[in-house]
């Protein structure tokens, strides 16, 4: 789960993490007011959608007068924020950040996350902070120095000095970036979160360590501990295909091809949407009904698949273990009538009860396309649409 920059900063500030003051606003009017009631010469503008890239996008900008908040309010507000990670159709803007202006001395960036290979957390930190951390990371990786975390000391003091000299904090604003430090790992564990990312930390002129920008996801399994934080969640930011799958206990991720996919297991999932790339096809979705569908999931699947105008095609990739290939099936050619499938279907069922299955299928009257393997599979699919073209 995601929240805006200016909720993970309300979070932070729980912990004693300092950050800039500011007021999230939802209309023009109300970011002038924002401003006056924040006071000084400069404020930031800022653009509250999930998706990282915002500064290059244009969706931060500083303003040094009311006239420039109210122009660059009405520059972002209601209108599509596109950046490397929203794609071409850009993302509209609902939420402003109005948030006072510092005087930076040099930025940072810092950044929390889980390696699951060693089981603890990791903290990043580069003296190479801002809006380009993605080039450094790939062009100069050895400038992005680590510490993993013993979750039964935490984040200590000798970590703390460690980082600091390596990104070159200086020693007279140690204690502040240990205060800082700390307050980040607390906040980070004591909320389940995934993903803490600072970008920039910056040090001001007067020598203060303080979170400029936050980012915060959290671990959807844990969620359930925190209702606080699912009350968070903006709906508005979220696709509503995905906000419909999870009601009826489905993964699904929607892509940019044109063939859906139906698969059981995350990791065939992946395989199946990988052997269509191969076959020159377009993956349109990643979508796992997982181990125990019904015909009635089955059904809701199809109909979020369809949902798309761009789709094409549709594979269903099936390896029946604790689900069985005759109940896959039975959802399939329930599914392809209830919606009135108007597109080529490619099925491959493996697994138990797979005769029962393809029996069913080859006597449902409908066009179904069937597949010996996932190869076959694929290539069926991807020839279907170039017949239909």
């Amino acid at each position: 789960m995601k929240i805006h920059e200016y909720q993970a900063k309300e979070i932070l500030r729980q912990f004693g993490v300092p950050t800039p003051s500011g007021i999230a606003c939802f209309s023009v009017d109300k970011a002038i007011s924002a401003a006056q009631s924040l006071g000084g010469n400069q404020w930031v503008v800022k653009a509250q959608i999930y998706a990282g890239g915002r500064g290059k996008g244009g969706g931060v900008k500083l303003a040094r007068s009311l006239d420039e908040v109210r122009q660059f309010a009405e520059g972002m507000l209601n209108k599509p924020l596109i950046t490397h990670q929203t794609g071409s159709q850009g993302q509209i803007v609902h939420r402003l950040y109005i948030e006072q202006g510092v005087d930076i001395q040099h930025e940072f960036y810092l950044g929390m996350v889980i390696d699951r290979t060693r089981q603890r957390v990791c903290l990043m930190a580069s003296a190479e902070g801002g809006m380009d951390i993605e080039e450094v990371a790939a062009k100069t990786p050895e400038k992005i120095h680590k510490i993993l975390i013993d979750p039964v000391i935490g984040l200590t003091d000798v970590d703390i000095t460690y980082i600091a000299g390596k990104i070159g904090l200086p020693i007279t604003s140690l204690d502040a970036a240990r205060e800082l430090l700390k307050g980040l790992y607390q906040a980070f564990d004591q909320t389940d979160a995934s993903l803490l990312e600072i970008n920039p930390l910056i040090l001001t002129t007067s020598g203060q360590v303080i979170a400029l920008d936050t980012k915060m996801n959290f671990d959807d399994n844990a969620l359930f501990r925190h209702p606080e934080i699912v009350a968070l969640r903006d709906t508005d930011e979220e696709d509503p295909a995905e906000m419909e799958a999870a009601k009826h206990d489905l993964s699904y991720i929607a892509l940019d091809g044109n063939i859906g996919c139906l698969v059981n297991g995350a990791g065939l999932a992946m395989a199946t949407m990988d052997i269509i790339k191969l076959y020159g096809g377009h993956p349109a979705n990643f979508l796992d009904v997982g181990g125990g569908a019904t015909a009635e999931k089955v059904t809701e699947a199809f109909k979020i698949m369809l949902r798309n105008p761009k789709l094409q095609a549709i594979l269903v990739n099936i390896f029946g273990g604790i689900m069985k290939c005759d109940v896959v099936a039975q959802g399939v050619t329930a599914a392809a009538r209830e919606v009135k499938l108007a597109v080529p279907l490619v099925v491959r069922l493996e697994g138990t009860n797979v005769d029962l299955g393809k029996k069913i299928l080859a006597e449902s009257g409908l066009p179904i396309i069937s597949a010996s393997n996932m190869a076959d599979a694929a290539e069926k699919v991807v020839n279907a649409i170039q017949k239909g073209a």
